[in-house]
């Protein structure tokens, strides 16, 4: 189970992930689009990245992206709620 410690850097790079796919999680849950419960499981499948390290770089290179990388086990979710 990851700690505390993991369990925020994880938040962190889903928060960013989001927002470099132009994605406002909290507007989005509030329109009911996706629920507290899948973005507490996406940062659960995030923790279990074996490189958060790259994501971390990937991000750090972007201020806007037409895709997660094929790696991000959150992509399927970002592509449903990416703006078309």
């Amino acid at each position: 189970m990851p700690n505390r410690e993991q369990l925020k850097r994880h938040a962190d790079l889903v928060d960013r992930m989001a927002t470099v796919r132009g994605i406002d999680l909290e507007e989005q849950a509030l329109r009911g689009n996706v629920s507290i419960d899948e973005i507490s499981d996406a940062v659960s499948s995030c923790t279990n990245c074996t490189n958060p390290e790259h994501c971390q770089q990937w991000l750090s290179g972007r201020e806007r992206a037409e895709a997660s990388p094929e790696y991000c086990r959150n992509a399927d979710l970002f592509a449903e709620l990416a703006p078309k």
